[in-house]
């Protein structure tokens, strides 16, 4: 029987990948260990490798078709399930970002606070974005004339590697409320609130393949992203090194990707509108007049 005097062992985690709603291990077998910012211990991470990056776009490809047509009102929904879900796990995310970025608990709660708030300030963009971007164009003849934004498809997101959670949400929420699907390779050293975000999905009403969350390196992974025929869109804000952003802007070129170039970002700022224009497409669909 356990006594008072009995110690417990440290139960050391080894995180997952997020693919297509399920929590494989990297098919590399690799992980590697993360430290707080003191360097202290906190959990090992799966190291994906280029076959889980490929296995994350085709979970993504597979999802997009449902995901898109879905309303966009219920997009939202499910966009504002996911801070609901946060909310709850607020102690666990403050805790997680504090170790992760070398801050106090209090200085790390308002970014988590700013992270639930931008899950909810996307979601109530969701039925209103079309509004927005699209328009009604005068045309010169018995015809309706319409410009509608449809989501550009597989959104490849290089996360940032400073802001573990509200740069990751900054980057996550606006090119999945839209319609398209994601795959994001995380901050490599401060992993674990993305880890937790994956948690969150799966248990909100996200559909698998929606997000994928792979921990890794944005080095080694980033390049099959950038060159992938299946990936329409990458953003290469955790991208820091100025040659290898222009290497993956070659490599994306290949199939005419969307491409966002790294910048100094101010997560803290409001975000507007650029992120999520970003990935759409518009469509112009014309109709008879009477008909």
């Amino acid at each position: 029987m356990p006594t008072k005097s009995d110690a417990r062992l440290d139960v050391r985690k080894t995180y997952k990948l997020y693919v297509g709603g399920a929590f494989p291990r990297s098919e590399s077998g690799r992980s590697y260990v993360v430290n707080d910012a003191k360097g202290k211990f906190l959990a090992n991470a799966s190291q994906a490798s280029r076959k889980d990056a490929r296995d994350a776009v085709v979970a993504a490809r597979k999802a997009f078709g449902g995901w898109s047509a879905r309303t966009a009102y219920n997009r939202g929904q499910v966009l504002y399930r996911i801070a609901e879900v946060m909310e709850g796990r607020h102690d666990q995310f403050s805790a997680e970002v504090a170790a992760a970025e070398g801050l106090s608990l209090a200085k790390a709660r308002p970014l988590v606070d700013a992270a639930i708030d931008r899950w909810v300030w996307y979601a109530g963009w969701a039925d209103k974005l079309a509004q927005v971007v699209g328009s009604s164009n005068p045309v010169a003849g018995p015809y309706f004339d319409f410009s509608v934004p449809e989501a550009t498809g597989v959104v490849a997101l290089l996360a940032p590697q400073d802001s573990s959670l509200l740069g990751l949400t900054s980057v996550l929420a606006p090119a999945i409320v839209s319609g398209n699907t994601a795959v994001v390779v995380t901050s490599f050293e401060r992993p674990i609130p993305a880890i937790t975000l994956g948690e969150v999905m799966a248990t909100s009403d996200v559909p698998g393949g929606v997000a994928n969350i792979l921990t890794g390196s944005a080095t080694e992974i980033g390049p099959w992203l950038a060159s992938h025929m299946d990936v329409n869109a990458i953003d290469l804000c955790g991208i820091e090194s100025a040659d290898e952003a222009r290497d993956l802007e070659a490599a994306a070129a290949e199939n005419l990707k969307r491409v966002r170039r790294p910048a100094d970002e101010d997560w803290l700022e409001s975000p507007g509108l650029s992120r999520l224009t970003q990935y759409l497409e518009l469509k112009t669909v014309w109709h008879p007049i009477g008909v």
